[in-house]
C-alpha cells in the first residue's frame, strides 16, 4: 500500500508558496510514498522535480484549467494549453496515455467543472471526493456520492500551495511503487482516501493573497493598453 497525495502546486504556479525542493522534502517527513505535483498549466516544476534527489516517488502532473474548469492531468510532461473544453483536453491528455482527475468538481470558488458540464464527470479516470481545501465538507461529500453513482474510483489531496500542507489528503493505493503501476491502480479502483482540513485561517489567507495578485495583473494590463 502507498501513502499518495495526488494534488500539489510548488512556486511554480503563480499561487504557489514553497519550492520544488521544499515540497519534496516535506513529503518525506511526512511518511509519502508517492506525490504528484501539479502546478496550474505548468509543467517545469513536475519536471524538475523529476530531476531531484528524493526517497518519493514522484508523478508528473499538471492542472490545466480548461473552459469550465480545472482538470488534473497524471502521467504527462508536456504542457497542454489552456482555455480549451474540456471534452477537448481530456481528448489530448488521452492520447498522451494520462490519467485524468477531476479535481474539486462542485466546488463554487474554485473552478469545479462539474458545476458546468456534467459530462466531464463521466470523461475522467477518477473524482476527487476529499480535497483539503475546503471551508466544509459538503462539496466533498456530493463529489463521493456522484463519483459512487458513476461507478468512478475516489481519490484525495490534499491541493496543497505551500509545503505544511503537502500530505493533508491522501490517497492509499495498492500498487507497486512505480509511476505505471500507480496509475493502473487507480483506474482499476483500488484506492481508499483519508485527509485532514486544511486550516480555515490559511486557507482564507491563501484565497484572499491570491485575489489580490490576480487583481493586480489585472490593473497592469489595463495600465499597458
Amino acid at each position: 500500500m502507498l501513502n499518495c497525495d495526488l494534488h500539489v502546486h510548488t512556486n511554480f504556479s503563480k499561487d504557489g508558496e514553497s519550492t520544488v525542493e521544499e515540497i519534496l522534502k516535506r513529503a518525506e517527513e511526512v511518511g509519502l510514498d508517492v506525490i504528484a505535483i501539479t502546478d496550474h498549466d505548468s509543467i517545469d516544476g513536475a519536471k524538475k522535480a523529476l530531476s531531484c534527489n528524493t526517497s518519493v516517488l514522484v508523478i508528473p502532473g499538471i492542472e490545466v484549467t480548461t473552459k469550465q474548469g480545472h482538470l488534473l492531468v497524471l502521467g504527462v510532461t508536456e504542457l497542454i494549453p489552456a482555455g480549451l473544453d474540456v471534452i477537448d483536453t481530456v481528448e489530448i491528455a488521452r492520447k498522451m496515455g494520462a490519467l485524468l482527475i477531476l479535481p474539486h468538481p462542485y466546488h463554487v470558488w474554485r473552478h469545479g467543472v462539474a458545476r458546468r458540464k456534467k459530462v466531464g464527470m463521466a470523461a475522467v479516470d477518477a473524482i476527487e471526493t476529499f480535497n483539503s481545501r475546503y471551508i466544509v465538507g459538503s462539496a466533498n461529500r456530493k463529489a463521493a456520492r456522484i463519483a459512487k453513482r458513476i461507478g468512478k474510483p475516489c481519490v484525495a489531496g490534499s491541493d496543497a500551495h505551500h509545503a505544511r500542507f503537502v500530505g493533508f489528503g491522501r490517497t492509499i493505493v495498492d500498487a507497486e511503487r512505480d509511476i505505471p503501476s500507480v496509475l493502473a491502480a487507480i483506474r482499476a479502483g483500488k484506492v481508499s482516501c483519508r485527509g485532514r482540513q486544511t486550516p480555515l485561517r490559511t486557507y482564507t489567507h491563501q484565497s484572499l493573497n491570491n485575489t489580490w495578485r490576480k487583481i493586480k495583473r489585472f490593473t497592469r494590463r489595463v495600465q499597458l493598453r
